[in-house]
Protein backbone atom coordinates (compact mmCIF):
# COMPACT_ATOMS: atom_id res chain seq x y z
CA UNK A 1 0.00 0.00 0.00
CA UNK A 2 2.76 2.41 0.96
CA UNK A 3 4.64 1.65 -2.25
CA UNK A 4 1.48 2.41 -4.27
CA UNK A 5 1.11 5.77 -2.53
CA UNK A 6 4.76 6.62 -3.21
CA UNK A 7 4.34 5.64 -6.84
CA UNK A 8 1.14 7.71 -7.10
CA UNK A 9 2.76 10.76 -5.51
CA UNK A 10 6.00 10.59 -7.44
CA UNK A 11 4.76 9.62 -10.87
CA UNK A 12 1.21 10.95 -11.17
CA UNK A 13 1.27 14.23 -9.26
CA UNK A 14 4.58 15.21 -10.77
CA UNK A 15 2.93 15.38 -14.21
CA UNK A 16 1.59 18.79 -15.33
CA UNK A 17 -2.11 19.29 -14.73
CA UNK A 18 -2.54 21.25 -17.99
CA UNK A 19 -1.79 19.42 -21.20
CA UNK A 20 0.82 20.93 -23.46
CA UNK A 21 -0.79 22.80 -26.37
CA UNK A 22 -0.71 20.77 -29.54
CA UNK A 23 1.45 22.22 -32.26
CA UNK A 24 -0.55 23.00 -35.41
CA UNK A 25 2.39 23.62 -37.74
CA UNK A 26 5.27 21.19 -38.22
CA UNK A 27 7.51 24.04 -39.24
CA UNK A 28 7.17 27.00 -36.89
CA UNK A 29 7.91 29.39 -39.76
CA UNK A 30 4.64 28.30 -41.39
CA UNK A 31 2.61 29.68 -38.46
CA UNK A 32 0.74 32.83 -39.55
CA UNK A 33 2.44 35.15 -37.04
CA UNK A 34 5.92 34.02 -37.98
CA UNK A 35 5.05 34.02 -41.67
CA UNK A 36 3.77 37.61 -41.40
CA UNK A 37 6.92 38.75 -39.61
CA UNK A 38 9.26 37.02 -42.07
CA UNK A 39 7.49 37.56 -45.40
CA UNK A 40 4.94 40.34 -44.89
CA UNK A 41 1.20 40.53 -44.42
CA UNK A 42 0.47 40.35 -48.15
CA UNK A 43 1.70 36.72 -48.24
CA UNK A 44 -0.99 35.50 -45.83
CA UNK A 45 -4.28 33.99 -46.94
CA UNK A 46 -7.63 35.24 -45.61
CA UNK A 47 -7.83 32.29 -43.22
CA UNK A 48 -4.29 32.88 -41.93
CA UNK A 49 -5.07 36.53 -41.25
CA UNK A 50 -8.26 35.53 -39.46
CA UNK A 51 -6.37 32.93 -37.40
CA UNK A 52 -4.02 35.65 -36.13
CA UNK A 53 -7.01 37.72 -35.14
CA UNK A 54 -8.91 34.87 -33.43
CA UNK A 55 -5.79 33.59 -31.62
CA UNK A 56 -7.39 30.37 -30.35
CA UNK A 57 -9.95 27.82 -31.50
CA UNK A 58 -12.03 25.60 -29.27
CA UNK A 59 -11.98 22.00 -28.06
CA UNK A 60 -11.78 19.73 -31.07
CA UNK A 61 -10.89 22.47 -33.55
CA UNK A 62 -7.68 24.50 -33.57
CA UNK A 63 -7.61 28.14 -34.58
CA UNK A 64 -6.45 27.48 -38.13
CA UNK A 65 -9.26 24.99 -38.71
CA UNK A 66 -11.77 27.43 -37.27
CA UNK A 67 -10.51 30.25 -39.49
CA UNK A 68 -10.59 28.04 -42.59
CA UNK A 69 -14.15 26.92 -41.79
CA UNK A 70 -15.38 30.51 -41.36
CA UNK A 71 -13.85 31.64 -44.66
CA UNK A 72 -15.04 28.52 -46.55
CA UNK A 73 -18.62 28.47 -45.23
CA UNK A 74 -19.36 32.15 -44.73
CA UNK A 75 -16.76 34.12 -46.63
CA UNK A 76 -14.82 37.26 -45.86
CA UNK A 77 -17.68 39.63 -46.70
CA UNK A 78 -19.96 37.90 -44.17
CA UNK A 79 -17.29 38.17 -41.51
CA UNK A 80 -17.07 41.93 -42.03
CA UNK A 81 -20.79 42.67 -42.36
CA UNK A 82 -22.60 40.16 -40.11
CA UNK A 83 -24.59 41.63 -37.24
CA UNK A 84 -23.68 40.70 -33.67
CA UNK A 85 -26.20 37.85 -33.38
CA UNK A 86 -25.23 36.23 -36.69
CA UNK A 87 -21.56 36.57 -35.83
CA UNK A 88 -21.78 35.21 -32.29
CA UNK A 89 -24.05 32.31 -33.32
CA UNK A 90 -21.14 30.82 -35.26
CA UNK A 91 -19.38 28.28 -33.02
CA UNK A 92 -15.96 29.55 -31.99
CA UNK A 93 -16.80 33.24 -32.51
CA UNK A 94 -18.01 35.40 -29.67
CA UNK A 95 -18.79 38.95 -28.49
CA UNK A 96 -15.16 39.82 -27.82
CA UNK A 97 -14.22 38.83 -31.39
CA UNK A 98 -17.13 40.84 -32.77
CA UNK A 99 -16.25 43.98 -30.80
CA UNK A 100 -12.54 43.79 -31.64
CA UNK A 101 -13.17 43.19 -35.34
CA UNK A 102 -15.58 46.12 -35.60
CA UNK A 103 -13.09 48.37 -33.81
CA UNK A 104 -10.29 47.33 -36.20
CA UNK A 105 -12.55 47.90 -39.21
CA UNK A 106 -13.51 51.36 -37.99
CA UNK A 107 -9.87 52.31 -37.40
CA UNK A 108 -9.01 51.15 -40.93
CA UNK A 109 -11.95 53.07 -42.38
CA UNK A 110 -10.98 56.26 -40.57
CA UNK A 111 -7.37 55.91 -41.65
CA UNK A 112 -8.33 55.48 -45.32
CA UNK A 113 -10.76 58.38 -45.11
CA UNK A 114 -8.14 60.62 -43.54
CA UNK A 115 -5.56 59.74 -46.19
CA UNK A 116 -8.01 60.27 -49.05
CA UNK A 117 -9.39 63.55 -47.75
CA UNK A 118 -6.12 65.05 -46.54
CA UNK A 119 -4.50 64.25 -49.86
CA UNK A 120 -7.37 65.73 -51.83
CA UNK A 121 -5.60 65.18 -55.13
CA UNK A 122 -6.49 61.52 -54.59
CA UNK A 123 -10.13 62.46 -55.28
CA UNK A 124 -9.42 64.15 -58.58
CA UNK A 125 -11.76 62.10 -60.76
CA UNK A 126 -15.42 61.00 -60.66
CA UNK A 127 -14.31 57.36 -60.39
CA UNK A 128 -12.14 58.04 -57.34
CA UNK A 129 -14.91 60.06 -55.71
CA UNK A 130 -17.38 57.20 -56.24
CA UNK A 131 -14.88 54.67 -54.86
CA UNK A 132 -14.39 56.80 -51.76
CA UNK A 133 -18.14 57.19 -51.22
CA UNK A 134 -18.75 53.45 -51.69
CA UNK A 135 -16.05 52.80 -49.12
CA UNK A 136 -17.57 55.33 -46.75
CA UNK A 137 -21.29 54.58 -47.05
CA UNK A 138 -21.73 51.46 -49.16
CA UNK A 139 -22.11 49.03 -46.27
CA UNK A 140 -24.16 51.26 -43.98
CA UNK A 141 -27.40 49.62 -42.84
CA UNK A 142 -29.15 52.97 -42.40
CA UNK A 143 -29.80 55.56 -45.07
CA UNK A 144 -27.40 58.49 -44.79
CA UNK A 145 -27.22 61.76 -46.73
CA UNK A 146 -23.80 63.42 -46.90
CA UNK A 147 -21.84 66.06 -48.81
CA UNK A 148 -18.34 66.48 -50.14
CA UNK A 149 -17.60 70.20 -49.96
CA UNK A 150 -15.12 71.32 -52.63
CA UNK A 151 -13.02 74.40 -53.30
CA UNK A 152 -12.90 76.28 -56.62
CA UNK A 153 -10.36 73.74 -57.96
CA UNK A 154 -12.62 70.81 -57.04
CA UNK A 155 -10.37 69.76 -54.16
CA UNK A 156 -12.11 68.29 -51.12
CA UNK A 157 -12.47 70.62 -48.17
CA UNK A 158 -14.58 68.33 -46.01
CA UNK A 159 -16.79 65.26 -46.04
CA UNK A 160 -19.78 65.62 -43.75
CA UNK A 161 -22.80 63.43 -42.99
CA UNK A 162 -25.79 65.73 -42.55
CA UNK A 163 -29.00 63.70 -42.41
CA UNK A 164 -30.12 60.13 -41.80
CA UNK A 165 -33.32 58.20 -42.33
CA UNK A 166 -35.47 58.02 -45.46
CA UNK A 167 -34.12 60.53 -47.95
CA UNK A 168 -36.90 62.83 -49.14
CA UNK A 169 -37.79 66.50 -49.06
CA UNK A 170 -39.28 66.12 -45.58
CA UNK A 171 -35.98 65.49 -43.82
CA UNK A 172 -33.24 66.79 -46.14
CA UNK A 173 -32.92 70.52 -45.62
CA UNK A 174 -31.14 72.41 -48.42
CA UNK A 175 -30.63 75.43 -46.15
CA UNK A 176 -28.44 73.29 -43.85
CA UNK A 177 -26.36 72.19 -46.82
CA UNK A 178 -25.94 75.77 -48.01
CA UNK A 179 -25.23 77.03 -44.50
CA UNK A 180 -22.39 74.55 -44.08
CA UNK A 181 -21.06 75.22 -47.58
CA UNK A 182 -20.79 78.93 -46.76
CA UNK A 183 -19.24 78.12 -43.39
CA UNK A 184 -16.36 76.19 -44.99
CA UNK A 185 -16.18 78.56 -47.99
CA UNK A 186 -17.05 75.82 -50.49
CA UNK A 187 -17.35 76.70 -54.17
CA UNK A 188 -19.00 73.43 -55.11
CA UNK A 189 -20.34 70.24 -53.60
CA UNK A 190 -21.14 66.63 -54.32
CA UNK A 191 -24.16 65.24 -52.50
CA UNK A 192 -24.42 61.53 -51.79
CA UNK A 193 -26.73 59.09 -50.13
CA UNK A 194 -26.83 55.33 -49.83
CA UNK A 195 -29.49 52.73 -50.55
CA UNK A 196 -29.20 49.87 -48.02
CA UNK A 197 -31.61 47.90 -50.24
CA UNK A 198 -28.83 47.13 -52.72
CA UNK A 199 -30.27 49.09 -55.67
CA UNK A 200 -28.78 52.38 -56.84
CA UNK A 201 -31.76 53.28 -59.01
CA UNK A 202 -32.87 56.82 -58.08
CA UNK A 203 -36.39 57.21 -56.73
CA UNK A 204 -38.80 60.02 -57.55
CA UNK A 205 -37.92 61.56 -54.16
CA UNK A 206 -34.19 61.33 -55.00
CA UNK A 207 -34.74 63.25 -58.24
CA UNK A 208 -36.96 65.82 -56.57
CA UNK A 209 -34.58 66.63 -53.73
CA UNK A 210 -31.70 66.90 -56.22
CA UNK A 211 -33.60 69.61 -58.09
CA UNK A 212 -34.37 71.48 -54.86
CA UNK A 213 -30.71 71.39 -53.78
CA UNK A 214 -29.55 72.48 -57.22
CA UNK A 215 -31.87 75.51 -57.17
CA UNK A 216 -30.67 76.46 -53.67
CA UNK A 217 -27.03 76.18 -54.75
CA UNK A 218 -27.57 78.34 -57.82
CA UNK A 219 -29.08 81.11 -55.69
CA UNK A 220 -25.87 81.20 -53.62
CA UNK A 221 -23.53 80.75 -56.63
CA UNK A 222 -22.39 77.34 -55.41
CA UNK A 223 -21.98 74.57 -58.00
CA UNK A 224 -23.77 71.26 -57.44
CA UNK A 225 -21.22 69.01 -59.09
CA UNK A 226 -23.03 65.70 -58.73
CA UNK A 227 -25.44 63.57 -56.74
CA UNK A 228 -24.18 60.04 -56.21
CA UNK A 229 -26.14 57.07 -54.90
CA UNK A 230 -24.13 54.16 -53.47
CA UNK A 231 -24.98 50.66 -52.30
CA UNK A 232 -22.25 48.18 -51.46
CA UNK A 233 -19.64 48.65 -54.18
CA UNK A 234 -22.18 49.95 -56.71
CA UNK A 235 -22.79 53.60 -57.49
CA UNK A 236 -24.85 55.85 -59.74
CA UNK A 237 -23.90 59.38 -60.79
CA UNK A 238 -26.71 61.79 -61.62
CA UNK A 239 -24.28 63.78 -63.75
CA UNK A 240 -23.09 60.79 -65.78
CA UNK A 241 -26.66 59.55 -66.26
CA UNK A 242 -27.88 62.95 -67.48
CA UNK A 243 -30.10 63.50 -64.43
CA UNK A 244 -28.40 66.69 -63.25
Amino acid sequence: MHSFIRLFNNDFLSQPLIAKRKEIWRNKEDAPREKLMKKGVEFLSDSELLAIFLRVGYKGKNVMELAQDVIATKGLSWLLTANSKEFCDYKGLGPSHYVQLRAVMELARRYLEEVMLRQSESLNSPTKIKNFLCHRLGDSTREVFACLFMDNKNRVIEYKELFSGTIDSANVYPREIIRHALQVNAAGLVVVHNHPSGSVKPSVADKHITGVIKDACELMEIRLLDHIIVSGNKSLSFLEDGLL
